[in-house]
Protein backbone atom coordinates (compact mmCIF):
# COMPACT_ATOMS: atom_id res chain seq x y z
CA UNK A 1 0.00 0.00 0.00
CA UNK A 2 0.85 3.08 -0.93
CA UNK A 3 0.55 6.84 1.53
CA UNK A 4 0.08 9.73 0.30
CA UNK A 5 -0.29 13.05 1.79
CA UNK A 6 -3.38 15.36 0.74
CA UNK A 7 -3.43 18.85 2.08
CA UNK A 8 -7.16 19.65 3.02
CA UNK A 9 -8.54 22.65 4.62
CA UNK A 10 -5.13 23.56 6.27
CA UNK A 11 -4.64 19.74 7.95
CA UNK A 12 -2.88 17.12 6.69
CA UNK A 13 -4.31 13.55 6.19
CA UNK A 14 -3.18 10.56 5.32
CA UNK A 15 -4.94 8.76 1.89
CA UNK A 16 -4.42 5.01 1.86
CA UNK A 17 -4.30 3.89 -1.65
CA UNK A 18 -4.24 -0.24 -2.62
CA UNK A 19 -1.73 -0.35 -5.69
CA UNK A 20 -0.66 -3.50 -7.35
CA UNK A 21 2.13 -4.17 -8.98
CA UNK A 22 2.46 -5.09 -12.15
CA UNK A 23 3.99 -9.37 -12.75
CA UNK A 24 7.04 -9.13 -14.37
CA UNK A 25 7.59 -10.85 -17.63
CA UNK A 26 9.68 -13.48 -17.28
CA UNK A 27 8.96 -14.26 -20.88
CA UNK A 28 11.69 -16.50 -22.73
CA UNK A 29 12.89 -15.53 -26.42
CA UNK A 30 12.69 -18.09 -28.47
CA UNK A 31 9.28 -19.55 -28.19
CA UNK A 32 8.05 -22.23 -26.10
CA UNK A 33 10.01 -24.84 -24.01
CA UNK A 34 14.00 -25.77 -25.05
CA UNK A 35 17.21 -23.73 -23.45
CA UNK A 36 15.52 -22.03 -20.30
CA UNK A 37 18.40 -21.53 -18.34
CA UNK A 38 17.99 -21.98 -14.42
CA UNK A 39 14.30 -23.37 -14.41
CA UNK A 40 15.99 -26.79 -14.51
CA UNK A 41 14.39 -29.01 -11.64
CA UNK A 42 17.17 -29.90 -8.77
CA UNK A 43 18.37 -32.78 -7.74
CA UNK A 44 17.18 -34.25 -4.28
CA UNK A 45 19.18 -33.62 -1.07
CA UNK A 46 18.66 -37.12 0.10
CA UNK A 47 21.06 -39.91 0.00
CA UNK A 48 20.51 -42.90 -2.22
CA UNK A 49 20.81 -45.11 0.96
CA UNK A 50 17.82 -42.83 2.79
CA UNK A 51 15.98 -43.20 -0.83
CA UNK A 52 16.16 -46.93 -0.72
CA UNK A 53 15.28 -47.90 2.59
CA UNK A 54 12.66 -45.68 3.51
CA UNK A 55 9.38 -44.62 1.85
CA UNK A 56 10.53 -40.46 1.33
CA UNK A 57 7.15 -38.29 2.05
CA UNK A 58 4.87 -41.12 3.03
CA UNK A 59 4.71 -39.61 6.94
CA UNK A 60 1.50 -37.53 7.69
CA UNK A 61 2.13 -36.79 11.06
CA UNK A 62 3.33 -33.50 12.39
CA UNK A 63 6.10 -35.04 14.40
CA UNK A 64 6.92 -38.43 12.89
CA UNK A 65 9.40 -40.15 11.02
CA UNK A 66 8.91 -41.68 6.92
CA UNK A 67 8.10 -45.53 7.50
CA UNK A 68 10.50 -48.21 6.45
CA UNK A 69 10.54 -50.19 3.32
CA UNK A 70 10.46 -54.09 4.44
CA UNK A 71 10.75 -57.29 3.46
CA UNK A 72 8.39 -58.41 0.67
CA UNK A 73 7.73 -61.36 2.67
CA UNK A 74 6.43 -58.69 5.53
CA UNK A 75 3.19 -57.77 3.39
CA UNK A 76 0.09 -58.84 2.94
CA UNK A 77 0.06 -61.26 -0.52
CA UNK A 78 -3.11 -59.70 -1.89
CA UNK A 79 -0.69 -56.68 -1.78
CA UNK A 80 0.72 -58.29 -4.87
CA UNK A 81 -2.36 -58.39 -7.00
CA UNK A 82 -3.87 -55.29 -6.82
CA UNK A 83 -2.29 -53.97 -10.32
CA UNK A 84 -2.78 -57.53 -12.26
CA UNK A 85 -5.14 -56.19 -15.30
CA UNK A 86 -8.63 -57.87 -15.15
CA UNK A 87 -10.58 -58.55 -17.91
CA UNK A 88 -13.27 -56.03 -19.22
CA UNK A 89 -16.78 -56.84 -20.05
CA UNK A 90 -16.15 -57.60 -23.69
CA UNK A 91 -13.66 -60.33 -23.01
CA UNK A 92 -15.94 -61.71 -20.08
CA UNK A 93 -19.12 -61.65 -22.43
CA UNK A 94 -17.22 -63.48 -24.80
CA UNK A 95 -16.61 -66.18 -22.52
CA UNK A 96 -18.86 -68.87 -21.11
CA UNK A 97 -20.44 -67.81 -17.42
CA UNK A 98 -20.63 -71.10 -16.21
CA UNK A 99 -17.11 -72.09 -16.58
CA UNK A 100 -15.84 -68.71 -15.29
CA UNK A 101 -14.02 -68.36 -11.99
CA UNK A 102 -15.49 -66.57 -8.99
CA UNK A 103 -13.50 -63.57 -9.31
CA UNK A 104 -14.38 -63.19 -13.41
CA UNK A 105 -17.89 -64.23 -12.34
CA UNK A 106 -18.22 -61.20 -10.07
CA UNK A 107 -16.84 -58.98 -11.81
CA UNK A 108 -18.80 -60.02 -15.12
CA UNK A 109 -22.44 -59.32 -12.76
CA UNK A 110 -21.16 -55.48 -11.38
CA UNK A 111 -19.59 -54.55 -14.91
CA UNK A 112 -23.00 -55.85 -16.79
CA UNK A 113 -25.62 -54.71 -14.29
CA UNK A 114 -23.36 -51.33 -14.26
CA UNK A 115 -23.62 -50.77 -18.40
CA UNK A 116 -27.32 -51.37 -17.89
CA UNK A 117 -28.06 -48.97 -15.38
CA UNK A 118 -25.95 -46.73 -17.97
CA UNK A 119 -28.47 -48.27 -20.61
CA UNK A 120 -31.38 -47.09 -19.01
CA UNK A 121 -30.50 -43.89 -17.86
CA UNK A 122 -29.31 -42.36 -21.33
CA UNK A 123 -32.89 -44.02 -22.64
CA UNK A 124 -34.59 -42.18 -19.93
CA UNK A 125 -32.21 -38.71 -20.80
CA UNK A 126 -33.69 -38.46 -24.61
CA UNK A 127 -37.24 -38.53 -23.96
Amino acid sequence: MKRIGMISGGSSKDLIRRTFAAAASKAKKGGKGGGGGGDAPKGSSLSKEIKSTTVVGANTLKEGSDPKILPDSDYPQWLWHLLDKRPALSELRRKNVETLPYDHLKRFVKLDTRAKIKDNNSVKAKN
